[in-house]
């Protein structure tokens, strides 16, 4: 029940990142343009920008409890859920097929102050990258529609 709570607590923050629930529609390109998925660089940019990520939640003090007690196997299943939401959300082929934001967060007390130090790691990731100014603000407009769904908190 444990490793249950702290994978689905890891789950809320990597969707916080920029992770959309499958109750908000997927991002839509513009009428004349690329996808935001195209324009990321694709399934290896997003994939690339998830591990770093994962990796700096797992060097925060706050933040890290959420990765503990996770086996290499339930690791390796919350990235590929995380690269798939992210590559669902902003207009790419992959399907996601993990819970619902809401339903994923419900109950783990995550605050603001957790919100904003995920928010602060995804920046850092997607500025790591150098993801043009354009694209890192929309995807970080996604991630904040989800703030809702994930802060239960102040």
């Amino acid at each position: 029940m444990r490793k249950r709570r702290i994978l689905s607590w890891a789950l809320l923050l990597l969707a916080s990142v920029p992770l959309l629930s499958q109750t908000n529609p997927p991002a839509k390109a513009p009428a004349a343009g690329p996808s935001l998925y195209k324009r990321l660089g694709g399934y290896d940019a997003i994939a690339a920008v998830t591990d770093d990520f994962i990796a700096r939640l797992a060097e925060d003090k706050q933040l890290s409890r959420l990765l503990v007690g996770l086996s290499d196997s339930s690791k390796a299943r919350l990235r590929q859920l995380a690269v798939d939401q992210i590559c669902q959300a902003t207009g790419g082929p992959c399907l996601y097929i993990g819970r619902d934001t809401k339903t994923a967060h419900k109950g783990l007390g995550i605050t603001a102050s957790d919100w904003d130090l995920s928010v602060k790691a995804l920046t850092a990731s997607l500025e790591k990258f150098k993801v043009p100014q354009k694209e890192k603000d929309e995807f970080l407009a996604l991630t904040a529609s989800l703030k809702g769904d994930i802060v239960e908190k102040p």
